[in-house]
């Protein structure tokens, strides 16, 4: 099995270091191939996603992803951002299903930003659509009209599209606690009446499986007042960049959250969903548990690995309760560390 490996900007190499020391540690025969990415590829070679890094992406079984971006670059054009190369990525792999868990470890509950009776055994799954809706609808652009400059960006999705990532959401959810939210602004969007009318048709096909639908503003308001409310939500691109990102913030630290972006066949990328963190890089504080936890993913859904997914969980789990936290998630009494020192916790779990 060969795995891309694209650490990116930022603190990306220093959590990918500690996600490849778990991966090799568990003796799988996996094969790693690194390729530049975001920031550091432009410097090496003038793009974000060059064809050589793309052409590893492809020919892999799964890619683990760092982060990329940095203020250096926001003066680029908008094509050779660090940014452009994930959703380059995500287009030219196919990858349509970003599933964002969103868990409470039990040891956090008391890091997160709402009380721990709020948040104490959350467990949510949100499947957001990454290759349609606004980010990618065509027309877009700047242009001049009646003497004055307009942004304008397209929401557009198709049937096909809708019903693809309805059914990532219904499998999940018969594996899961069986309901599904759909979430949408059906109340404004033509975009979303079809989104809700396409969901329902798709709901058919699961009888054993609840389906609520939830407009969007709602459902913000309902994750930080009553989250465990919810078991699997699926969603639009935008709508669920929105919403996962508030989700992380429910479990204490974004960077305790994985993500998988997945095609129609299983392969995937994977990531943790903080980003490049340029103001501590270099320093070793970086969390590197996402990034750790997202290669548990990837063995999971990508490389058939289920029992080294769950040994990489239950080591996580261990490190947390013997009381490792870097700054992100250190709570008074609890042992400070970076990130080398908690990649090494982990490892030592694993035995």
């Amino acid at each position: 099995m060969n795995v891309a490996v694209l650490p990116g900007d930022g603190i990306g190499p220093e959590i990918i270091a500690q996600a490849l020391a778990v991966l090799k540690k568990l003796e799988l025969g996996l094969e790693f191939q690194t390729a530049p990415v975001g920031g550091a590829a432009y410097d090496a070679a003038g793009d974000p996603l060059p064809a050589h890094t793309l052409n590893i992406a492809r020919e892999a079984d799964a890619v683990l992803f760092g982060a990329v971006g940095d203020p250096r670059y926001d003066r680029l054009e908008r094509a050779k951002r660090p940014e452009q190369a994930i959703l380059g990525l995500r287009k030219a792999l196919g990858l349509f299903a970003n599933l964002r868990p969103a868990r409470v470890h039990p040891e956090l509950a008391s890091a997160s930003s709402l009380k721990p009776e709020v948040v104490s055994g959350l467990d949510i799954l949100i499947v957001r659509e990454l290759t349609g809706d606004i980010y990618f609808g065509e027309p877009r652009g700047i242009r001049e009209a009646g003497g004055v400059r307009e942004g304008f960006d397209t929401m557009r999705y198709s049937e096909p599209e809708i019903r693809r990532i309805a059914r990532v959401g219904f499998e999940a959810a018969r594996k899961r606690g069986k309901r599904v939210c759909s979430v949408d602004k059906a109340n404004v969007l033509e975009t979303s009446q079809l989104w809700r009318e396409i969901v329902s048709q798709e709901a058919k096909r699961y009888p054993d499986v609840e389906l609520t639908h939830m407009y969007v503003d709602n459902c913000a308001m309902q994750l930080v007042r009553t989250p465990k409310q919810f078991d699997v939500i699926v969603t639009g691109n935008m709508f669920g960049d929105i919403l996962s990102d508030e989700a992380s913030m429910l479990t204490g630290s974004i960077g305790m959250l994985p993500s998988a972006s997945l095609d129609e066949r299983g392969k995937g990328l994977y990531e943790p969903i903080h980003g490049t963190a340029p103001d501590i890089a270099g320093k070793g504080l970086a969390n590197p548990l996402a990034t750790i936890l997202s290669a548990a993913m990837m063995l999971r859904y990508s490389l058939g690995q289920a029992k080294a997914a769950e040994r990489v969980e239950r080591a996580v789990t261990s490190v947390l309760q013997a009381g490792w936290r870097t700054a992100d998630i250190h709570t008074p009494g609890m042992r400070k560390a970076g990130t080398e020192e908690i990649g090494r916790a982990v490892l030592q779990a694993l035995n």
